[in-house]
């Protein structure tokens, strides 16, 4: 997760993150990238039923009801474990969390154990009931997806009146007074849509947006040719960084992120390098303070099944269930070799990834994608956009100190 508002427009600096001691326990949500401890920020796929049919869906959700989902119960003991495991953040997710009844019993659980709880959702759900009763419950946040305007955005979901859902959706969570933002995962058919999706920040006054590249996982899979050339990445990324910009010179600041892609850091960077040398400074130390991927550290995801993965993407690989053995004891058993490998993936990255001067920032990008184009989990990210001189030392990284 990169901050582009954060780092580009200069709303966080080095010195913000240090007054809290860089403890997840400590820090403000905005600034949890930059933690030292890294414990993870949980993502729970609560259930696999969706009332869409997303083409790019990485849980392959679908609209009936499956039996071998946690229970109640069972997610209460699981939001036990990470509230004594010190987890900042519990994010709901589905299919379409929603869709569960008891969405609002186990979140209003989440919040009384000191958890800040957040959703992910299709939005078509948030009745001005539901958005009330989430403003009850004390959500922190409440994420919508929102892959372009209406006629891109109702293709990519397969339904018909999607977006109009959606925006009634957040239309209720701004009434109710909840923090709303959206989602958006960028590919050819909708790379050309991102401006208006700027246009909608500003007309419906929405705090925030995260840009999502894509990642090739559950239906994603079957959308690799339609991801974004390494050109049509560095166009996109400079629209979202100018659009960004663009709102802050005029009074209205928005926070604007990217997801999923780890060179948008260095990218940033260095763009910054040529435009501001002494803000670039500052970035390139909070850059390192964010470490770049944290699949299977500083992010992990726990299935409708109570299976434990590295991420929300990396479906096939499980650390063991929470049905049998605490979240907590699963992501600290170093016995499995992958979880090894992965809290200190630095060390085993294979190619232009293990010479890269970047590999401190972004510590080999995603390796869901490496696997899915490769084979290899430790092979090169095909979605890295920089270039060999950019990877290259001829660069040069600035010394933070200023030396």
């Amino acid at each position: 997760m990169i901050g582009i508002s954060k780092l580009y427009c200069g709303t966080v600096e080095p010195s913000d993150a240090l007054r809290y001691g860089r403890l997840s326990s400590n820090l403000p949500s905005h600034l949890l990238q930059f933690s030292s401890d890294k414990r993870p920020v949980v993502v729970w796929n609560m259930t696999r039923r969706c009332n869409l049919k997303c083409v790019h869906c990485y849980a392959h959700a679908k609209d009936i009801p499956f039996d071998n989902e946690l229970t109640t119960a069972e997610g209460k003991s699981l939001i036990d474990d990470l509230a004594g495991f010190g987890v900042p953040v519990l994010l709901f997710s589905g299919g379409e969390p929603l869709t569960r009844k008891d969405l609002p019993e186990l979140a209003d659980y989440a919040v009384k154990k000191g958890l800040r709880a957040v959703i992910s959702t299709n939005g078509t759900l948030i009745s001005k009931e539901t958005a009330h009763t989430l403003k009850k419950i004390g959500l922190s946040y409440v994420g919508i997806s929102i892959d372009g305007m209406e006629e891109i955005n109702d293709r990519f979901r397969c339904v018909k009146g999607a977006f109009n859902a959606a925006i009634q959706g957040i239309i209720n969570c701004k009434e109710a007074g909840i923090k709303v933002g959206l989602r958006f995962t960028i590919n050819k058919a909708n790379a050309d849509e991102i401006p208006k999706i700027f246009n909608l920040l500003e007309e419906m006054d929405i705090p925030r947006v995260c840009f999502y590249h894509l990642v090739y996982a559950g239906r994603g899979s079957n959308l690799v040719n339609d991801d974004l050339s390494h050109e049509e990445t560095r166009k996109a990324v400079d629209i979202i960084i100018d659009s960004t910009r663009k709102l802050y010179d005029q009074g209205k600041e928005k926070e604007v992120l990217t997801v999923d892609n780890h060179a948008d850091g260095p990218y940033l960077y260095l763009r910054l390098k040529r435009e501001n040398p002494e803000r670039a400074k500052e970035v390139l130390e909070l850059l390192k303070m964010n470490e770049g991927n944290n699949s299977g550290r500083g992010i992990g995801c726990v299935s409708w099944d109570g299976s434990v993965h590295a991420d929300q993407f990396w479906r096939h690989y499980s650390f063991g269930n929470v049905k049998e053995r605490p979240f907590s004891e699963i992501w600290t058993d170093t016995s499995n070799s992958l979880m090894k490998k992965l809290k200190e993936k630095k060390k085993h990255m294979k190619g232009k990834c293990s010479v890269c001067q970047w590999l401190d920032i972004c510590a080999g990008n995603f390796r869901v994608r490496a696997e899915a184009m490769t084979g290899d989990i430790w092979a090169p990210d095909p979605a890295c956009y920089l270039s060999e001189e950019e990877i290259s030392n001829s660069t040069r990284i600035i010394p933070v100190t200023g030396d």
